[in-house]
């Protein structure tokens, strides 16, 4: 049995359909804050030449503005909850979800307990 690439498990770095592609940027709430400062201070014309300096865009400022102005530097920092987080979010949602219907079930079978003792009432000394 030969082996191919795609079955190789050693992960190199190099190889890989989308090793050609460049890595996601990511940027410290500091980052953002005095670059954030630094474009607002700047002249109209100066304020292009900040972003191609350091290869951003518009809508970077605007979402970090955005950011900024709803409240703390925690805004400005990246989201790091990671796959496991979101997991246990979830999780955590489900068990409520099970809870609940698990006491919608039960308050639905003491009713019909209820109803069917009211209807059915055992009937002593009699033959059946």
């Amino acid at each position: 049995m030969t082996m191919t690439l795609a079955d190789s498990c050693v992960d190199d770095g190099g190889m890989g359909p989308r090793a050609d592609r460049p890595k996601r940027r990511t940027f410290s709430a500091e980052y953002k804050a005095n670059l954030l400062a630094e474009y607002e201070a700047a002249e109209r014309g100066e304020r292009g030449a900040i972003l191609r300096r350091e290869g951003l865009y518009s809508s970077h400022i605007i979402e970090w503005r955005k950011a900024a102005d709803a409240g703390a530097r925690s805004g400005l920092a990246p989201a790091t909850r990671d796959r496991r987080d979101r997991e246990v979010e979830a999780l955590r949602a489900r068990a409520q979800r099970a809870e609940a219907e698990l006491a919608r079930t039960r308050a639905a079978l003491d009713l019909v307990g209820k109803a069917h003792a009211l209807v059915c009432p055992e009937r002593k000394g009699s033959v059946v």
